[in-house]
C-alpha cells in the first residue's frame, strides 16, 4: 500500500483546525503549512502532528508548491482548513492507495459538498466545483495564478466518485472581506490578458455575472442563499475590475 502526506494550509484556523486534521488522521503523515497563525491554530495542530512549517502567506499556490516538495511521501492529499475528508471519500483514496494506478493517472480531481450560510448549496454555479487534490508530488504543481490556481498534472487525470465536505462560510462581512481581498489579486492576474477597461468590464460583465450563476445555473433553486451568491458573483466580478483600474494607476 502506498503512503500518503496529508498537506493542509493554515492561518488563523482555530475554529476549522480541528475537524479538518480528524478528517485527514488516516494519512502515514500531516504536514500543517502554516502563515504565522496568532490565535490557537498551531497549538491544535501540536495535537495531531509534529510536522508544522512556518511560511509568511504571499498567495496559495505559492505557498502550496513551496509545501508539496517537502512532504514525505509521493501521494499528496491537500486540504484547505475549511474542507473535510467524509468517511465515504477516506476509504476511496485508501484503495487508490491500496491498488494503485497503472495506466498513467498521477492525480484526481475531487468534488465539493458545498454549504454556505447553514444550507446545502445544489445549484448557483457551484454543482460541479471540483478541485485536484489527490496527486503524486513528482508529477504536479500548482500553476503560478493568484487566485484560483489549479493544478498542473504530467499525466492523466481522473475523478473520484465521493466529495469534499466544504464550508467556507464564518459570516456575510468575512466572505465580503474575502472576495475583495481576491480582487486584489486577480487584478495582477488580470492585468496581463485585459486591455482597456471598458463600460463592458464594469456594467455587462457583472449583469451576466448574476444571470449566469441566478437563472443560466438556477440559483433562484437554492432560495435566498442563491439569491445571496449570485449578486455577490457580480460584486466579484465589479471589485475585480475596480482595483484593477486602481492597480494601473498604482492607487488601492
Amino acid at each position: 500500500m502506498e503512503k500518503l502526506t496529508a498537506i493542509v494550509p493554515t492561518g488563523n484556523e482555530e475554529h476549522n483546525i480541528r475537524e479538518v486534521l480528524e478528517s485527514v488522521a488516516f494519512a502515514d503523515e500531516i504536514m500543517v503549512v502554516d502563515s504565522y497563525s496568532t490565535d490557537k491554530t498551531v497549538e491544535i495542530a501540536r495535537e495531531f502532528t509534529d510536522t508544522i512549517l512556518s511560511r509568511k502567506y504571499g498567495y496559495s499556490a505559492s505557498q502550496k508548491n513551496w509545501a508539496i516538495p517537502q512532504a514525505t511521501h509521493e501521494w499528496i492529499l491537500l486540504v484547505d482548513a475549511d474542507e473535510r475528508v467524509t468517511p465515504e471519500l477516506q476509504n476511496e483514496i485508501k484503495e487508490i492507495l491500496k491498488n494503485p494506478p497503472t495506466d498513467g493517472t498521477v492525480a484526481y480531481w475531487i468534488y465539493r459538498m458545498n454549504h454556505f450560510m447553514g444550507k446545502r448549496v445544489k445549484y448557483s454555479g457551484w454543482k460541479n466545483d471540483k478541485v485536484i487534490r489527490l496527486f503524486r508530488k513528482s508529477y504536479c504543481r500548482y500553476e503560478d495564478k493568484m487566485v484560483h490556481a489549479e493544478i498542473i498534472a504530467d499525466g492523466k487525470v481522473g475523478y473520484l466518485k465521493n466529495k469534499f465536505s466544504h464550508n467556507t462560510y464564518i459570516s456575510l462581512d468575512h466572505h465580503i472581506e474575502k472576495l475583495n481581498r481576491y480582487a486584489a489579486w486577480q487584478a495582477r492576474d488580470y492585468d496581463k490578458k485585459t486591455n482597456r477597461l471598458t463600460v463592458f468590464h464594469f456594467i455587462i460583465k457583472p449583469f451576466w455575472g448574476f444571470f449566469k450563476h441566478y437563472i443560466v445555473q438556477m440559483g433562484f433553486r437554492d432560495g435566498v442563499v442563491g439569491l445571496v451568491i449570485s449578486y455577490l458573483q457580480a460584486y466579484a466580478i465589479w471589485m475585480r475590475y475596480a482595483k484593477l483600474w486602481l492597480y494601473r494607476r498604482g492607487l488601492k
